[in-house]
């Protein structure tokens, strides 16, 4: 019998139904499973929902919880597991350092812009692309990804305005990598989400550069051209050498939706092959984040939070996965916390997805910038928790991507 409680009332041994509010604002990706671990019900009483089902047919009663703490059923998947989809998605713990990753995956991004450049520069000058070509920096990529997923994927959001076309494949490449990663992919299927990812704009190479880099509103003439460019790049892929099935699809359909409003072929849900629609989520993703020449990027987790909004625009298993890879809150994001502070956020844990690292620089109460404060919310005893996003340009504070990158590092990706 499902029955609706209080999030004070769960107990270990009790069938979580359902948690009342949106997914996004909760660290649980499905519901449905019994709490066989304590860590779990703090989690749930600490992501800030209030009310919750539960289904006393699967599990404990309000008043058999006491007397029976252990699930008389066995327990299903983990609360942090993501909607399946595939057999067994698993993703491998990082194995360097974040702070250490950093400096790497920003040698890693500088090699990956010349590169790109290089290889854009090759397709306008009408010469045969060699898909191949790409391959040692999809592996260098790769390798950044699969040592910390955060580093190189965090960096990569740090383009200018004028490096956004190269950068940005950069940054799909690595996207795809992660969330190949965590849907648990192998790392050769990781490496050819990896190179569909960086050659998925391959077509912009093509489009009349007054067109490409406008600052303004493009006219219908002008956005007509620009949709043109996943059946050009498909078509450049195809002349040239090497290009594997998956760069040709992602090239072809990363612009279309689930419910067939995408283009250039209106396909929808199976019609689209798993490698397009992730392509789809993460091109989306980086080019809301980053600084465009029309616009100021926005804030990743504003960016998460209205992503997920967008009904019929993404495969929900895939985006729920997508979220877990990048967290609630991504690095960089701008959080209110319950001690009335702003923070940036620094640093994931993936045990406790809102409950990141962060570092505090702004007084609310006194709207004044502080001495900024390192805190790990996921450790035991931390007294502050995020409260909510903080909507207010980033820019309104200043370099506060300095604040969880060494400003060193900033600088050099937005040097070019």
């Amino acid at each position: 019998m499902e029955k609706k409680i209080n999030v004070s009332d769960l107990r270990v041994g009790m069938h979580l139904l359902r948690l009342e509010g949106s997914w996004i604002n909760h660290p649980f990706w499905r519901t449905r499973f019994v709490i066989d671990d304590p860590r779990t019900l703090v989690q749930v009483r600490e992501s800030g929902v209030r009310e919750c089902w539960i289904d006393t047919s699967l599990g404990l009663d309000v008043g058999a919880a006491e007397a029976a703490p252990r699930p008389a059923t066995p327990a299903a998947a983990p609360a942090l597991a993501p909607e399946p989809v595939q057999a067994a998605p698993v993703a491998a713990p990082a194995t360097h350092d974040f702070e250490a990753e950093l400096r790497e995956a920003a040698a890693v991004c500088n090699r990956s812009r010349r590169a790109v450049i290089a290889m854009f520069g090759e397709a306008r000058m009408g010469r045969t692309l060699d898909a191949e070509a790409c391959l040692p920096l999809v592996e260098d990529i790769t390798q950044s990804v699969m040592r910390n997923p955060g580093a190189l994927v965090s960096l990569a959001r740090l383009k200018t305005r004028d490096d956004y076309t190269y950068m940005h494949s950069v940054a799909v490449c690595a996207l795809m990598v992660a969330l190949g990663r965590r849907i648990g992919l192998s790392e050769s299927e990781c490496r050819d989400a990896g190179q569909a990812g960086l050659l998925h704009d391959i077509g912009k190479a093509l489009m009349p550069l007054e067109v490409l880099n406008k600052p303004g509103k493009l006219t219908d003439a002008e956005f007509r051209v620009m949709r043109s460019h996943p059946v050009r790049g498909h078509e450049l892929l195809q002349q040239g050498r090497a290009a594997t099935a998956a760069s040709l699809d992602v090239a072809l359909h990363h612009h279309e939706r689930i419910d067939g409003t995408g283009y250039p072929h209106r396909l929808s849900g199976e019609h689209l092959q798993r490698l397009a629609r992730m392509g789809a989520i993460c091109d989306v993703y980086d080019a809301i984040t980053s600084n465009r020449p029309y616009k100021a990027g926005w804030d990743p987790a504003t960016s998460i939070a209205r992503m997920a909004g967008w009904k019929g625009h993404f495969d929900t298993a895939l985006f729920a996965a997508f979220v877990q890879s990048l967290g609630i809150y991504p690095t960089g994001s701008l959080v209110r916390l319950e001690s009335q502070r702003i923070a940036v956020v620094a640093q994931q844990n993936d045990a406790a997805l809102t409950s990141p690292v962060v570092v505090a620089f702004y007084s609310l109460r006194s709207a004044m910038p502080i001495a900024p404060q390192r805190l790990d919310l996921s450790r035991p005893g931390t007294r502050d928790r995020i409260i909510g996003r903080e909507d207010v340009p980033q820019g309104h504070y200043g370099r506060v991507d300095e604040l969880w990158a060494d400003p060193e590092l900033v600088r050099t990706m937005r040097a070019g």
